[in-house]
Parts: C-alpha cells; sequence; structure tokens
C-alpha cells in the first residue's frame, strides 16, 4: 500500500499543477503468477466474451483475489462505456470484507456511424479500460460503510471529487503495472474518429493523460534501473 499511496500523492499533486509538481520513483511492480487465470476466477461473475481478458486484468490486482465481484452487460450506462460500483445493499449490511461489488459495461461501444462489440476492441484498449475500473474497486476496499456513502454523495455532488476519484483509479492501475495499456486505452478514444468529441472532452477533463501516464512510467524505469 505504500507504492499506492506513493503514486496517489504523485497524482494529486500531478493533477493540481503538473508544472510544479516533482517527479516521485516508483518500486518495481510485483506481478502473480499468470499461468492459470482461473485462479482469480474465484467469487467473480463474467460473462463469456471478455472472460480471459477480465481474468487476465485481475491478475494484476491480487488483492482483489475471493473478493466478489460481477461483471454485467448493459446497454447503456448513462453516457459512460464501464462503472465500478459497490453494490448498494451490500454496502449497508456487510462490513467492508465481505462486501460486493459490480463492474457495468457496455455490450458495444457507440461510435458515431455505428457500434463495435466490447470484446471486438483491441487487447491492450480493453485491458487498460478493464483495469482503470478495478483501480476504483482498489480505491473502495479499505473505506468503511459511511466512509463510501459519504464519496458517493460527493461523487454525484462535486465535479472536482470527480475527477480525483478517477486519477485515483488510473493511479490504482498503474501501480498494478497497467500503465502501458491505460495508455493505449486513452489514445485509442481520444484518437478514434468516429467517437463522439463529447465523450472525448470528459476523457480529457477526468482522467490523467497519456502524456502524465508515460512521465509516470519513466520515473519508474529509470528507478528500475538505478
Amino acid at each position: 500500500m505504500k507504492l499506492i499511496f506513493t503514486l496517489l500523492l504523485f497524482a494529486t499533486s500531478f493533477w493540481t499543477s503538473v508544472e510544479q509538481s516533482s517527479l516521485l520513483h516508483l518500486a518495481p511492480i510485483y506481478k502473480m503468477p499468470t499461468d492459470d487465470l482461473e485462479a482469480f476466477a474465484v467469487n467473480k461473475e463474467i460473462p463469456d466474451e471478455i472472460r480471459n481478458i477480465t481474468l487476465e486484468a485481475l491478475s494484476h490486482f491480487p488483492e482483489l483475489l475471493g473478493v466478489k465481484i460481477d461483471f454485467q452487460f448493459k446497454s447503456n450506462i448513462n453516457g459512460s462505456v464501464m462503472q465500478a460500483q459497490p453494490k448498494v445493499f451490500s454496502v449497508i449490511f456487510n462490513d467492508k470484507d465481505t462486501r460486493s461489488y459490480r463492474v457495468k459495461i457496455s455490450r458495444n461501444l457507440v461510435f458515431e456511424d455505428g457500434f463495435l462489440p466490447i470484446e471486438e476492441l483491441p487487447k491492450d484498449v480493453l485491458l487498460g479500460w478493464i483495469g482503470h475500473e478495478l483501480g476504483h474497486i482498489m480505491d473502495y476496499l479499505d473505506r468503511s460503510s459511511a466512509d463510501l456513502l459519504h464519496f458517493g454523495a460527493k461523487y454525484f455532488c462535486s465535479p472536482k471529487f470527480v475527477t480525483q476519484a478517477e486519477i485515483n483509479a488510473d493511479t490504482y492501475a498503474l501501480a498494478a503495472g497497467l500503465g502501458t495499456q491505460l495508455i493505449t486505452h486513452k489514445e485509442y478514444v481520444l484518437n478514434h474518429e468516429m467517437l463522439s468529441e463529447e465523450y472525448k472532452e470528459k476523457i480529457r477533463k477526468l482522467y490523467l493523460s497519456p502524456s502524465q501516464i508515460m512521465t509516470m512510467l519513466d520515473e519508474e524505469e529509470f528507478e528500475q534501473v538505478n
């Protein structure tokens, strides 16, 4: 958790003032073996179409091993492509160790001239996208029920808080070793001619930019070399 805390401090300073923020060194990322991805399927409900890629994303987050997460296809998610949330009744009636979560996933990525089934996205794009949502769940894990309810209220009422929550999720995914995939995901969205400018502007406003993630990755590589 020390690494993640350091990264969160880095992301917060980057978001507040990129020019004035100092670069923090990232420790080497520990990765669990991924020979048997089904080991990461415990307490997970995953549509067959995205099972393998979801398990690969989960393999980067050993803290989520055994955590109850339902991945659900949806036709419409209020202007989003994916959305990770704790289940409401679970927040109220369960403690944080037995809480359950859901990740809503749009069945299709909608373009201005058509749509694409979500499983047909390039692998690293989808891996980065799912990794970001798992970053949200990492952010929820150690929060008390009262804290999560407060989190939810602020998320719906404060655009500034939404931005920080999205940066936190990116930072958890980066700490898990998915920085390259996060960059690929964001570049895919920002450079795709058939995605709406409104959605692109949302990505620019709320998330770490590809260049910011690249800077953090460069710092990690420099630390590992030295």
